[in-house]
């Protein structure tokens, strides 16, 4: 393997030129664990009409990535091999014909973001320039590696419940990536937020201006407390027995109940399950990706970081994604910065505006 695994696209050449040098990327050839997956160099392809090549400094992690390899979706064989990742960080080395991206404008050096990248764990990546977006300049790159999926899920979510101003509205796992967003996004849309948490999560909902309360026994009449005038919406980011039934029992027009981690409930009671393989969830979800960079790029959007891992180091890292306990964001980091690194999302910027410090 190579002493650095920055990708070695070094041909920052005109507007179509060829990319003929070699990167590395993950991949698994089987379905199991994080253990089945392996790093091989690929030639990374130039890019036709349409397309961009982008020198990968930070690819997101999300449980659909381990997911995808881990049978979850299915074990037939035609699906192998399974190239993890959909979200990425990087600078264009090289522009198809004609081609802008998706922010408009586009040129080789351009710092961007990509979200339906797919195998976006890969130090160089050729894909379609309508995923690809300008980075803002108040992410840094795993920060913006890992902006889209959750940010367009909580979206989702908050579109499909019809969350606004006045509404009280609960998060079930509001300290996991997607409540964090959800809770950003409901903010300025003018609701008020309930989060459940652990206890040692509190700090982290308080910073983002949720209330928080305690999961477990009492739940619904902890809520009742906080909000006597009642819930009008709720989201549950945690698919289990107590999110479902808490909220059932607060909200009374199910139309306004959503769960990203319970369909066959969602389906029993009457409420709403969205996901990013459902045809309306996926539309709508990329129509919002150029609103959201915007809110981001405002500074009324952050991305809460639990931890980066160098890229060579993508087993490791999914094992602690894949314990259901990462304490928030991850990202692989190529090129220089290949240092592990542990943050505290506690301690990350306040969206602008929220009063926060």
């Amino acid at each position: 393997m190579r002493n650095s695994v920055a990708a070695v696209v070094r041909g920052r050449t005109a507007l179509g030129a060829s990319v003929d040098d070699m990167a590395q990327r993950w991949l698994a050839s089987a379905f199991g664990g994080p253990e089945v997956l392996s790093l091989e160099d690929f030639e990374v392809a130039a890019p036709g009409p349409g397309e961009v090549t982008v020198e990968v400094r930070a690819a997101g992690m999300n449980p659909t990535d381990f997911k995808r390899f881990g049978g979850y979706y299915g074990t037939d064989p035609s699906m192998l091999p399974v190239y993890p990742g959909s979200e990425l960080a990087g600078v264009i080395t090289a522009i198809g014909p004609g081609t802008t991206i998706a922010s408009g404008g586009g040129a080789v050096g351009d710092e961007v973001l990509a979200f339906r990248a797919r195998g976006g764990y890969a130090t160089a990546l050729t894909l379609p320039a309508a995923d690809v977006f300008a980075k803002p300049a108040t992410l840094d790159f795993p920060e913006a590696a890992n902006l889209l999926l959750v940010g367009t899920t909580a979206s989702d979510a908050l579109n499909v419940i019809g969350v606004g101003t006045g509404d009280t509205f609960l998060i079930h796992g509001a300290s996991g990536a997607v409540g964090v967003s959800a809770i950003q996004q409901a903010r300025l849309l003018g609701a008020r937020v309930i989060g459940t948490a652990s206890e040692r999560n509190f700090a982290l909902l308080e910073h983002f201006g949720a209330e928080p309360v305690a999961h477990g026994d009492g739940l619904e009449q902890r809520i009742r407390d906080l909000a006597p005038d009642g819930v009008d919406a709720a989201l549950d980011a945690v698919g289990t027995d107590e999110a479902v039934q808490v909220s059932l029992a607060l909200v009374s027009d199910r139309d306004r109940i959503v769960t990203i981690a319970a369909a066959p409930k969602a389906k029993e009671f009457g409420f709403t399950a969205i996901g990013g393989t459902n045809p309306a969830s996926a539309t709508y979800r990329d129509s919002v990706r150029a609103q959201l960079v915007d809110l981001a790029a405002s500074g009324d959007l952050v991305v809460p970081l639990a931890r980066t891992f160098p890229f060579t180091e993508a087993v490791a890292a999914l094992e602690l994604l894949r314990s259901g306990h990462p304490g928030g964001k991850l990202a692989l980091i190529t090129g220089g910065a290949i240092a592990s690194q542990e943050r505290n999302p506690a301690h990350e910027r306040s969206p602008r505006g929220s009063g926060l410090i």
